[in-house]
């Protein structure tokens, strides 16, 4: 009889492979992002994903593989990518990878892999992570433009923090290129609090991505696996004895028929698999113990030094394990545990001395040579085994260097976790600050930055407040100021109260010119002009200006312009802005620094948006998104940027692109921020779409429900009028008249164009619809408006335009509106003009009003706007077509109108007219609705009339 370890015959899977199939096909029409593999540890998810790479290589497809790897809980930062890069430059060359990226952004590539040479100096962290995120992202489309590429990456549980956020990333963001991403995991090991856990529950959200539940084997696959093992047809007795021991895992039952015929050893399942390897040589099982100390995987030369034995002893004293399938040959001279289990089951044989001992040999092995693991990988092994081997001093040090070497590779996360690691040993080590060079408040003040970069703010202000407790600040000015801006941050970020206090502080802890005191008032600047404390904003950042001029940093320089011309824009000088703006352009282009570019040309799109050049600002935009992309920066900036192009296209009346854009950078991760103000673009298109359950859903995301006012002016400003034209939409004016009353009560009003008179515009709006029911109090809210306006200054075109609706002159406001292509509000003019005119008893007038603002209601899918419209237009008797009357054109009136029309004349109600055409009332409605000024008429008895006397009933 011919027994094999494995079956050479693929058994079962075929509903699996043929899912995975159908996913690939898809992912080639980029519907499909990524197929989740889960089951149980040994049940046969690699040799799936093996057969499914083979077949999908066959069928012309780019397959990428990497594995995640463990090292005790941190995990090894982006492994898998890092394998899938290596793999790709094996094929190719690394000139040839870099070729597919951005201008120079291969050499970011380089601190994943050195055949990109060296890594770029760039030592912006908060962005550093994203921009690397992106990279991957572009590498896979541009490789995908040849041909579609899988990329399998194999026990995900594994992960570490940063590979599970860029898989969530790719996950969301590969919906324009052929690429399927593979991933598979042990489902039996995802306890409650497992890491994978959420990332799972995150992917099950996203389109195109696909769950495969991998079950045991039934017995007959059982009996089939056996058979190809074997080589003969297994009889009855036998399958069913090996079914019922090893339960259909297919790992198992290689086991169980490894064991003998009898299939007589102890229940435990690590007693099952560690079997075939009691079975070999004493010499053969040492030396396993010890390659299964160093993971998964090791390499030949590590292996050998840490056994002190020579090639060819290692060699003899492998070969047994080879040839039983315990031990396989990988590829780079090293070798691999056929399945992880085995490797887990050989690692727990392990004496407490022995585990020990070993470990710290790998340390020392590694240490004094660290080519004997892959590149970027000798610091985390370096640590891992230092910790595994329970020696604190040397996990200490060896903790502190990786976290360092985590940061140089965007690793914030794996950083975090070495330096808690650190802080955790710092106690069981009494000359810690002593061994790795600095004190316990530097490790949490790196803790904390790090955490910020990673976006863990809670993480970070707990670090952040542990060093404040250890620090004095009558001894450590200059560090205490420099967390009080950390702190600042925080708040600022998750959009709390608190950062201006926090930052004044810190500004009278460093009362000297200094790179701190900068630091400090940068922020600070910020802050104050967002607040609309403009004055004040402008001199404390005037002053760093001057010390930045003083010093040299013409980066410094240029952000602090752009500071300014924020300070700028909210004071309503947006021509200076823009000009600021482009100052700081000038700098950033001058240094070639990507980021002061890309900011610059954000800051202008808004002020040309502001300026009433929306078209300019929406070529600008592109152009600014086509720059982030080259510069591998689109995720970061270049969404900032295409957020506000969708402001400029809401405002030219485009608003299904502008609802694309927003759609599509929220798969990018945005912060909250961010993501706030791209909602509030959207909420306006909602509210004007009568899209009322969308537009609450924002309105509670963005905090605009909340008693707790909004620190920064545009938020709050905005906030207010999306209230107050929510309130509007559901017909409820006087709780839009309360919302202006508390506004007005002490408002941060704005005197930017789009805020502050587009709100005071929407109040009037207000009090025009609600004064009718509660005058008194309209009455006070239109005196508080006026002591507002009259300190208010204008402050372009747009500004203007929103003036002269707030002033009652709609038809100069329509006629601006018109001028600067912005078709929603010009409808919204036109009709409160028509409503003046009406009450004017011009008829002719408000006609003429209503017919211009119609189709642009329509046109926009306005739909209470065009409502509202249609409603003035019967109240007065106006035809909103000049054509339409029958009388010159009968044809004017659609087949079904005139189904209705001869219902209506036939004195049947609407739900009758419904339910005879088999059409809901409402639509019955629309049509009556339309059909009433067609015909010049205002009431259904007035449109029976006119029917017959046009002859229009046949």
């Amino acid at each position: 009889m011919t027994r094999r370890a494995v079956s050479p015959v693929f058994v079962g899977r075929g509903a699996e492979l043929e899912t995975l199939g159908e996913a690939y096909d898809q992912a080639r029409k980029q519907a499909t992002a990524a197929a989740l593999i889960g089951g149980e540890a040994g049940v046969g998810k690699t040799r799936l994903v093996s057969r499914f790479a083979e077949q999908a290589e066959q069928d012309g497809a780019h397959v990428l593989v990497g594995g995640c790897v463990e090292l005790s809980a941190e995990g090894l930062a982006y492994a898998p990518f890092t394998a899938a890069l290596r793999q790709l430059v094996r094929e190719t060359s690394a000139a040839e990878v870099a070729a597919l990226l951005p201008d120079g952004a291969g050499r970011d590539l380089a601190r994943l892999l050195p055949e990109f040479g060296e890594p770029s100096g760039d030592g912006e962290s908060e962005s550093a992570r994203a921009r690397l995120f992106e990279l991957i992202l572009t590498l896979l489309e541009r490789l995908a433009e040849r041909r579609p590429v899988v990329l399998i990456i194999e026990d995900l549980h594994w992960a570490d923090r940063s590979s599970r956020d860029l898989i969530a990333f790719l996950s969301r963001n590969l919906r324009t290129a052929p690429v399927l991403m593979v991933m598979t995991y042990r489902s039996d090991e995802l306890h409650r609090t497992h890491p994978l856990r959420p990332v799972l529950a995150e992917l099950a959200r996203v389109n195109g991505v696909i769950r495969v539940d991998l079950p045991r084997f039934t017995q007959d696959e059982v009996a089939e696996q056996m058979a190809g093992i074997l080589g003969v047809t297994p009889d009855f007795a036998r399958v069913d004895q090996v079914f019922e021991r090893s339960g259909g895992i297919a790992l198992f039952v290689e086991a169980l028929l490894d064991s003998g015929s009898d299939c007589s050893f102890p229940d435990s399942l690590h007693d099952l698999i560690i079997g075939s390897v009691e079975r070999l040589p004493e010499e053969t099982q040492r030396v396993l113990r010890i390659a299964a100390a160093g993971g998964v995987r090791v390499g030949h030369d590590l292996l050998a030094a840490v056994g002190g034995l020579s090639d060819v002893d290692l060699e003899d004293a492998l070969r047994p394990a080879i040839a039983a399938n315990v031990l396989q040959v990988a590829d780079g001279r090293a070798y691999t545990f056929r399945h992880a289990l085995i490797r887990e089951a050989v690692h727990d044989e392990l004496l407490p001395g022995e585990h020990a001992r070993l470990h710290a040999r790998y340390a020392e092995e590694i240490d004094r040579d660290r080519t004997l693991v892959p590149h970027g990988r000798a610091a985390i092994e370096i640590a891992h085994h230092w910790y595994s081997a329970r020696d604190d001093l040397w996990a200490l040090i060896s903790a502190w260097e990786a976290a360092q070497k985590a940061a140089k590779s965007f690793a914030y996360t794996e950083q975090i976790q070495l330096l808690e690691r650190v802080l955790t040993l710092w106690d069981k080590v009494p000359d810690a600050a002593e061994r790795i060079g600095v004190d316990h408040c530097t490790v949490l003040e790196r803790a904390s930055e790090a955490a910020y970069v990673s976006g863990d703010m809670e993480r970070s202000m707990k670090f952040v407040r542990g060093a404040l407790h250890e620090l004095d600040e009558r001894t450590t000015p200059e560090r205490v100021a420099e967390l009080m801006v950390r702190m600042a941050d925080i708040k600022q970020h998750k959009g709390r109260p608190g950062a201006v206090e926090d930052l004044r502080r810190a500004e009278r802890l460093v009362p000297r010119p200094s790179d701190t005191r900068t630091l400090v008032l940068t922020r600070l600047g910020t802050i104050l002009m967002c607040t609309d404390r403009v004055v004040e904003g402008t001199a404390v950042t005037e002053e760093a200006l001057r010390y930045a001029r003083e010093t040299g940093d013409e980066c410094q320089e240029a952000d602090l312009l752009m500071n300014l011309a924020l300070g700028h824009s909210v004071s309503g000088d947006l021509e200076l802005t823009f000009a600021t703006n482009e100052r700081a352009l000038a700098i950033g282009t001058r240094l070639n620094a990507p980021r002061i570019v890309l900011r610059a040309l954000a800051n202008n799109v808004d002020a040309l948006d502001n300026l009433g050049r929306s078209k300019e600002a929406v070529e600008l935009a592109l152009e600014g998104e086509k720059l982030a992309r080259r510069y591998g920066r689109y995720r970061h900036q270049g969404v900032f940027i295409a957020n506000n192009r969708a402001e400029a296209l809401e405002s030219l009346g485009r608003w299904d692109e502008a609802i694309e854009i927003i759609e599509r950078a929220f798969t990018m991760g945005p912060s909250p921020r961010n993501r706030w103000h791209m909602l509030r673009v959207r909420a306006d298109i909602a509210i004007a779409r009568g899209e009322e359950e969308v537009a609450h859903g924002i309105l509670a995301e963005v905090g605009a429900f909340s008693p707790q006012p909004e620190e920064q002016t545009q938020e709050w400003t905005n906030n207010t009028r999306l209230l107050i034209a929510y309130f509007m939409l559901r017909g409820k004016p006087l709780k839009a008249v309360e919302v202006a009353e508390v506004a007005l009560d002490d408002p941060p009003l704005s005197r930017k164009a789009m805020l502050g008179w587009r709100l005071l515009a929407a109040i009037r709006s207000v009090c025009d619809a609600a004064e009718p029911v509660d005058g008194a109090r309209v009455a006070a809210v239109r005196a508080r408006t006026e002591e507002l306006a009259a300190d208010m200054t204008e402050d372009g075109p747009v500004g203007r335009a929103f003036r002269l609706v707030y002033q009652g002159d709609f038809d100069a406001a329509a006629e601006e509106w018109k001028r600067l292509g912005r078709p929603y509000v010009r409808a919204k003019a036109l009709l409160h003009a028509a409503g003046v005119a009406a009450a004017a008893g011009d008829r002719d007038g408000a006609t003429a009003r209503l017919r211009e603002a119609c189709p642009l209601a329509e046109a926009l899918r306005a739909d209470p706007l065009r409502t509202q419209i249609e409603t003035l237009a019967r109240r007065v008797g106006a035809p909103l077509s000049e054509t339409a009357r029958p009388a010159d054109d009968p044809a004017a009136l659609t087949p079904r109108e005139l189904e209705v029309l001869r219902l209506v004349a036939a004195g049947r109600s609407n739900r009758d007219i419904a339910a005879e055409l088999f059409i809901s009332a409402k639509t019955v409605s629309v049509h009556v609705s339309n059909i009433l000024p067609k015909l010049g008429v205002s009431t259904r008895g007035e449109a029976a009339a006119a029917a017959h006397r046009l002859q229009l009933l046949g």
